[in-house]
């Protein structure tokens, strides 16, 4: 993808042909590229962006083809608190400004479980929230609250707004450790939002 030092002057289309490559040899175009078993030695930075509405930028250009937005986030890897994009034998990093996903659709749906809430990602993946892809809450510098939600890895998608309050509609309160907790239930999981007094004086 770049040799040290030169990962900002690698071309578009060079990068998306070996990334094409890469992930067409690992799943003969079926399912998501297995990154995790994927160790190849540090070629340098990228001058790539994820910014915080989920762009992703190029060289400062922002990239306008969701097929190649889509392409680049299978092969995308968090380790230590940085994110690269790898193939089986290159790794180069690359900046995002807060998740590198946006969760900006949910369904509601019901199992065996009991409910169950999909979440569609920004680059058309959907997600079953459970104990294994959850939700986690932070403040918000508002005051509020900012979902994000697990996809694999180490990658998570902070959940649009406008969800945040569909969230908010559907959630519930329960006795978490003997401390009555407002959360979200969905898997076969609870997912603690805030307390429940704290939820009930701000809605």
């Amino acid at each position: 993808m770049a040799n040290q030092g030169q990962g900002a002057n690698r071309d578009l289309d060079g990068l998306t042909k070996v990334a094409r490559e890469a992930a067409d040899a690992a799943t003969s175009g079926r399912g998501l590229p297995p990154v995790h078993l994927w160790n190849p030695p540090f070629c340098g930075d990228l001058d790539m962006r994820i910014a915080g509405d989920g762009t992703w930028f190029y060289l400062g250009t922002p990239i306008g083809r969701p097929a190649l937005v889509r392409l680049f986030s299978t092969i995308l890897k968090r380790e230590n608190g940085k994110h690269f994009l790898v193939t089986p034998v290159e790794k180069v990093g690359i900046k995002v400004d807060d998740a590198p996903f946006l969760a900006v659709e949910m369904a509601k749906d019901v199992d065996s479980r009991g409910p169950l809430l999909r979440f569609r990602t920004n680059v058309d993946d959907w997600v079953a929230c459970d104990a294994d892809h959850g939700l986690r809450f932070e403040a918000a510098a508002d005051g509020g609250m900012v979902p994000y939600l697990h996809v694999r890895g180490d990658l998570w998608a902070k959940v649009t707004r406008a969800l945040y309050y569909d969230l908010v509609d559907i959630g519930e309160e329960r006795v978490v450790d003997g401390r009555p907790r407002f959360g979200i239930a969905s898997g076969g999981a609870f997912f603690t939002m805030a307390d429940a007094e704290q939820m009930r004086e701000a809605f």
